[in-house]
Parts: C-alpha cells; structure tokens; sequence
C-alpha cells in the first residue's frame, strides 16, 4: 500500500469516527428529551474548534478537512441545539 493511500485510509476512518461519534448522545438527548448531563462549555468549545478547523481547510485548500468538519461540526451542532432545546427551564 502506498503512503498516499494509507495515509488517506487513515484519515477516512478518522474523519469518520470522529463525526460518528456525536450519533449516541444525539440518540440519548433525543429519546429521553434531557440533556442535562451535556457540558455547554464543551459543546461550545468544540463547535468553535470544528468551526476553526474549517477555516483551516479553506486557507490551505484541503476538501477532505473541510468536509469531515463540516460534518463534525452539524453533528456537535445538534448536540448543542438539543442541549439548548431540552433543558429545564425551571433550573
């Protein structure tokens, strides 16, 4: 195998695991409509670092960083709209 595919194997199991792993709390959010376990802070660190990531990709003209995150980013996004969405407001 040459470097080049390996190294873009590599990067598409990354990229794939990485926006996967955002689908069971978005599952668990969603099913038991609470999201109070969920970290604000973290999610909002983590959109903002998705969204850097992005920017990243476009200054340096890489498609497959800018894709995966956005990917990753729309995914953590969710997490952070249904942290926003199922909160209790009485707390």
């Amino acid at each position: 195998m040459s470097a080049n595919l390996a190294a873009s194997v590599v990067g598409t199991v990354a990229a794939l695991l990485s926006i996967t792993s955002f689908v069971p709390q978005i599952v668990k959010i969603w099913r038991e409509k609470d999201a109070e376990s969920v970290s604000l802070r973290t999610y909002l660190v983590t959109v903002t670092g998705f969204s850097c990531w992005i920017a990243y990709g476009v200054l340096i003209k890489a498609w497959p960083v800018i894709a995966s995150n956005i990917a990753s980013l729309l995914m953590s996004g969710a997490v952070l709209v249904l942290k926003w969405r199922f909160t209790r407001k009485d707390d």
